[in-house]
């Protein structure tokens, strides 16, 4: 009953927004509720076959219907990201692994070896830890580096303080370091550095070959800085409406992220997808392809990865 209550605490925080409910609504809105992005259907055009394949990154995918970062999947599922991998895997998507992922890289890539892995990072304050970690998933196999931008410290989140939630202590954090290396205390939430910076992207682009993609971009001006800095691609994203209240809509900031690139790098976008039409608006305001989070979430608490996969196709 205890471990059930904690569920259920945890899964409204994840669903809530910063300090209010605004912004996780104002963002359904615009997809649902208004339906103001309207289509412009084009006839006359042979769809006799259909192929819904895309290249990401040089790699390519099934369909441009990818999953994104999200922690503890063990709290929806028993083996969490383990059952998230082989879904992606069977799917044949992206998987972007979390930082804060419940279960071990290590058992992730085995039970899924086939599967296209980029992995998340929470920029830590010790840049060895980093250096480590980054090692780490290049040597097993994961394609590209996602670093997320838009939690230079972690919001004030109402609805785990209602709640009562405290991940930091209620859940075993697997250590960042490998099998090997591990020897001490779990990564802790709080080691995100607040001084990361443009300028650390140089660091970080010397110490791996991996491309580096920023999630959490909003606006034109940080997307021609990420240009400017050599990355190779940008998530558009509002973290869910949980991070900052009062930002845009992932969808309402796309083309201004779009048409500041140029078509220099590529633009994915994550938040608010729901239906196939949501993708295929993304895809037709510019997005490479879409991330999806919630959803994910949705279908692994329900008959892990036989839901996990019907959720990506519906």
């Amino acid at each position: 009953m205890n471990q059930n209550i904690q569920v259920l605490r945890v899964w409204s925080g994840r669903h809530g927004s910063e300090t209010q409910t605004f912004d996780r609504a104002r963002q359904g809105m615009v997809w649902t509720q208004e339906r103001r992005i309207r289509l412009r259907p084009r006839y006359l055009k042979d769809v006799s076959e259909v192929d819904t394949r895309t290249i990401i990154q040089g790699e390519k995918i099934s369909a441009p219907i990818c999953i994104s970062p999200t922690g503890f999947h063990c709290l929806a599922w028993p083996d969490g990201e383990m059952s998230t991998a082989r879904a992606a895997q069977a799917a044949d998507i992206c998987y972007i692994t979390s930082t804060y992922a419940s279960c071990t890289l290590e058992d992730i890539v085995a039970t899924a070896p086939r599967g296209l892995r980029w992995f998340q990072l929470y920029v830590q304050r010790d840049r060895q830890l980093n250096k480590q970690l980054i090692q780490r998933v290049e040597s097993l196999g994961f394609k590209a580096l996602v670093i997320t931008v838009d939690v230079p410290i972690t919001g004030n989140r109402r609805h785990d303080i209602r709640n009562q939630v405290d991940l930091k202590t209620n859940l075993l954090l697997k250590d960042l370091r490998s099998p090997k290396e591990s020897s001490g205390p779990c990564l802790q939430m709080s080691s995100i550095d607040p001084s990361n910076c443009w300028d650390d992207l140089s660091w970080l682009q010397s110490i791996t070959q991996l491309p580096i993609i920023l999630k959490g971009i909003l606006t034109k001006e940080d997307a021609e800085l990420a240009v400017k800095h050599n990355v190779q691609g940008i998530i558009v994203s509002n973290h869910g409406g949980r991070q900052l209240d009062e930002v845009l809509a992932s969808i309402d900031a796309l083309t201004e992220v779009v048409a500041a690139v140029k078509g220099k790098i590529e633009v994915y976008l994550d938040g608010g997808i729901r239906t196939g039409n949501d993708v295929l608006k993304s895809l037709a305001l510019g997005a490479k392809c879409v991330f999806l989070g919630r959803p994910i979430l949705w279908g692994l608490a329900c008959k892990a990865a036989g839901q996990l996969l019907r959720s990506i196709g519906t």
